[in-house]
C-alpha cells in the first residue's frame, strides 16, 4: 500500500506540514518496498488560487491509496481525492512523519 503525508521535509523524522494545498512536500511510503518518493510542491507558493486541486492532481499521479495530512483539504481538491478513491485522515498537522504513521497504524487519526 502508498500511503502520502503532506511533510515540511522528505525523510521520517521530518515535521508534517498541516496544510494540504499549499504542503512543502508530498512523500510517499510505499510499505510492500520499504522505500519513499518525494514530491517538491514548494512551487505552489506562488499560486494565487487552485493550489489545492493542483496538489490533488500531483498526488493522484502518485498513486496512494491514502493521505495523512494536517487539516484536511478544501472542497474542491476534497472532492478530486475522493472520486480518486484517495482515503484522507486528518489530525497529524503536529507529528512527525513518522508518528503520523504510527498513528495511523493505531487507528488514531480521525477519518476527512
Amino acid at each position: 500500500m502508498k500511503i502520502a503525508f503532506t511533510a515540511k521535509g522528505t525523510e521520517w523524522n521530518s515535521e508534517m506540514d498541516p496544510r494540504f494545498g499549499r504542503t512543502e512536500y508530498i512523500l510517499v511510503y510505499d510499505d510492500e518496498k520499504d522505500e519513499f518518493t518525494s514530491y517538491d510542491n514548494r512551487e505552489i507558493e506562488n499560486e494565487a488560487h487552485g493550489a489545492g486541486p493542483k496538489t490533488s492532481q500531483q498526488l493522484f499521479e502518485m498513486g496512494p491509496q491514502v493521505l495523512i495530512t494536517g487539516n484536511g483539504p478544501g472542497g474542491n481538491a476534497a472532492t478530486v481525492l475522493e472520486k480518486a478513491g484517495i482515503k484522507i485522515f486528518i489530525g497529524a498537522g503536529t507529528m512527525t512523519v513518522k508518528e503520523a504513521f504510527e498513528a495511523y497504524q493505531n487507528n488514531n487519526l480521525k477519518g476527512f
